[in-house]
């Protein structure tokens, strides 16, 4: 009988070490895949969730709040709706972007894992995006570290583009250009459409 007890005895020692081993183990993984997320997948996380823990606060590095709703999501950039404009949407490079303010709702959502469906989006960049509204003559406002410029895309190059500036009601015709402004990718803050 006693010898039963001691079995029984280290047959559970055993079996809450083994225990305790495979919750280490998880904790580690799970710190080894919050150290890996980006400030992108993030996004995704809360494009993902609820309807309600869609609208995202964010603070661009020249301190201005923007309120955006995301509808798409690239590789270095997210583009949606801006909630201070209706029916004006924003495209914002994810590097102007200085902080995501959040909730604590919005944080505990944006940490979830869970599979992202790929998407073509998710893989382009914004200069490929950009190269669409030259192609479609869109006018724009481009809000950069040195202020905000309106106008149509001419060309983009792989790290600046070429920014007709005209008013934004006037159609991009060589008489209404005031002048060409080239800009670095790395100065774009937000697109405004």
């Amino acid at each position: 009988m006693r010898w039963d007890h001691l079995f029984d005895d280290l047959a559970g020692q055993l079996e809450h070490e083994l225990r305790a081993e495979e919750i280490d183990l998880q904790h580690e993984e799970e710190r080894l895949r919050l150290g890996r997320l980006e400030l992108r997948d993030r996004i995704a996380a809360l494009h993902r969730g609820p309807q309600a823990m869609r609208r995202l606060s964010l603070r661009l590095r020249t301190g201005e709040r923007v309120v955006l709703t995301p509808m798409t999501i690239g590789r270095d950039w997210v583009a949606g709706d801006l909630d201070d404009r209706p029916h004006h949407q924003a495209i914002v490079p994810l590097p102007a972007v200085e902080s995501l303010m959040l909730d604590h709702e919005q944080v505990a959502v944006s940490l979830e894992r869970g599979p992202e469906a790929p998407q073509l989006a998710a893989r382009l960049g914004l200069a490929f995006l950009l190269r669409d509204l030259c192609r479609r003559r869109a006018p724009l406002t481009v809000d950069t570290d040195a202020g905000p410029a309106s106008g149509t895309i001419d060309r983009v190059g792989r790290d600046h583009l070429d920014l007709a500036v005209h008013e934004l009601e006037a159609p991009r015709r060589a008489s209404a250009v005031e002048h060409i402004r080239i800009i670095p990718l790395s100065s774009v803050l937000l697109v405004r459409l």
